[in-house]
């Protein structure tokens, strides 16, 4: 006869390291999944008017969000006490989103993303002066050395500033408003409620942009306007996921590899070879936004939305 002893402690613990492991790749799927959508953008975006790829992505996205979320919720998941909240967010992240497809029309998709990183920056700083949060010395030092690496990555004055760099500042900017604008929202809304309206708006939105341009996409052009909206609402899905599955202190880092993936991206497809202020800046704007992350954290704060890149369900990238 024999016994088997069990430890549920231990069990409990694996479950929990399982949990985190999952979440990490998840997010890991996902910064692969934004950069393919990031990099059909640029591609797309040198040959077709910006509105007509804004509202290609966002329409793409929608119907494939759609496909997979109605058949489970139906409308009902549409519906919301919050109209104005929603109609509000989704112009914000419309006209954020089209400074970010604007950037990278203009400069490397890498110096682009990188910049774009400075967000959760932005929504600190935001959060300090708006909302009149607590800040330390801690915080502050973190905010001005990512502040510091923005300011070596666009390098006001010097020959190579690209008015590229303007439009990545000015989506991370917009963007960590939005952040500290609609950070209540998730107590009261469903992430299927977030994600089905953000896609929804976000099309109705950026189909004003048609009037500034549009041509009929080649049979190969039209499948990839459709590959880069997949890609997204992928992204957009894994990113959840890795938040469900995990803390965002343990998943969140791990989203800094969309900048590796943006690099690689960058370098094979356009041949960008990065410059060692975007090396050095991009160094100095993650260690800022890592320590930033961890210092939330340790004081119970840690927002989910601490990410940038990007429009989630509630985040960047839709």
């Amino acid at each position: 006869m024999s016994t088997t002893e069990t430890n549920p402690i231990g069990e409990a613990a694996a479950a929990r390291d399982n949990h985190v492991v999952r979440g990490i790749m998840f997010m890991i799927g996902a910064t692969v999944m934004f950069a393919i959508s990031n990099a059909s953008s640029k591609w797309l975006v040198a040959i077709y008017p910006v509105g007509e790829v804004m509202f290609g992505r966002s329409l793409s996205s929608l119907i494939v969000g759609s496909a997979f979320m109605l058949p489970a919720t139906g409308l009902a998941v549409f519906a919301t006490k919050r109209v104005r909240d929603h109609l509000a967010r989704g112009l914000s992240q419309a006209i954020s989103q089209t400074f970010t497809v604007l950037a990278f029309s203009l400069m490397p998709l890498a110096g682009a993303v990188a910049i774009n990183f400075s967000a959760p920056l932005f929504s600190a700083l935001i959060s300090v002066l708006w909302l009149k949060e607590r800040s330390g010395a801690a915080r502050w030092g973190a905010l001005l050395a990512g502040f510091a690496g923005v300011l070596v990555m666009v390098r006001p004055g010097a020959d190579s500033f690209q008015l590229g760099a303007l439009f990545a500042l000015a989506n991370a900017v917009m963007y960590g408003s939005v952040t500290v604008a609609v950070r209540g929202m998730s107590k009261t809304e469903s992430a299927n409620t977030l994600l089905m309206w953000q896609l929804a708006t976000l099309a109705v939105f950026h189909a004003f942009l048609l009037v500034f341009g549009f041509r009929w996409p080649t049979a190969q052009h039209a499948g990839l306007f459709v590959a880069m909206g997949v890609a997204n609402t992928a992204a957009q899905y894994l990113w959840t996921k890795a938040l469900h599955a995990a803390p965002a202190t343990a998943v969140s880092p791990f989203y800094y590899f969309l900048l590796v993936w943006s690099l690689v991206l960058g370098f094979a497809v356009w041949g960008d070879i990065p410059t060692i202020s975007l090396l050095i800046g991009s160094a100095i704007v993650v260690a800022s936004g890592l320590f930033l992350l961890y210092y939330e954290a340790q004081r119970g704060t840690a927002p989910r939305t601490a990410l940038k890149t990007a429009d989630a369900p509630a985040a960047r990238n839709a």
